[in-house]
């Protein structure tokens, strides 16, 4: 089901954001991002999330394009619980490259990346929620097939919040469009086709 992006609460509102036809343009702040104590030895909760509360399991998705031109620039979903519990999944750009990226939060961060093939027309990525597990994919530009990505721990909740989120923490201003988002049913716990 689409959602009404503009019926959305925000997390830290961007400087600047648009809503078009179920899509979201956002420009970024200064040095925003979500990151909690590991190898930094900082904790940084002023990213950009518009999310919505989702009850139970469910399967989300995003289309995601940005303009990666600086070290930790991102875009992509986030599912989060609290300040201490939340994932974050999407595209980074690191040594000169935008990779997969994703972020598990349970009192600490720690971060894992995969190499994709780039794709003009952004990426489309999805989290499903089956109980405490949270399964990350996105779809392979190749062969239109949905590709594993990470299979995580999270806390049992009633509810959690779900949505777009987006950072920069080298720069401020950079440009990310969300499009299609929806929160379904989730998929089947089939892991393999």
């Amino acid at each position: 089901m689409t959602s009404d992006l503009a019926g959305m609460t925000w997390l830290n509102p961007p400087p600047h954001h648009v809503f078009g036809d179920g899509t979201l343009h956002v420009r970024t702040g200064k040095e925003t991002d979500f990151w909690r104590e590991t190898f930094y030895g900082f904790w940084r909760d002023n990213g950009h999330f518009l999310y919505q509360p989702v009850e139970g399991d469910f399967s989300a998705e995003v289309t995601i394009k940005g303009e990666y031109k600086v070290l930790y620039d991102q875009a992509g979903l986030m599912l989060r619980l609290s300040e201490t519990h939340w994932i974050k999944a999407g595209i980074e750009y690191t040594d000169g490259l935008a990779y997969f990226s994703v972020v598990v939060t349970n009192d600490r961060s720690d971060w894992s990346l995969v190499a994709i093939a780039a794709d003009p027309n952004g990426v489309r990525i999805r989290l499903t929620r089956h109980a405490e597990a949270i399964r990350i994919q996105y779809r392979d530009v190749a062969d239109g097939r949905w590709k594993p990505v990470r299979l995580a721990w999270f806390p049992v909740s009633r509810t959690v919040d779900v949505g777009m989120m987006c950072c920069s923490p080298q720069r401020e201003g950079f440009e990310a469009t969300f499009s299609s988002f929806t929160i379904d049913p989730p998929i089947s716990r089939e892991l393999h086709d």
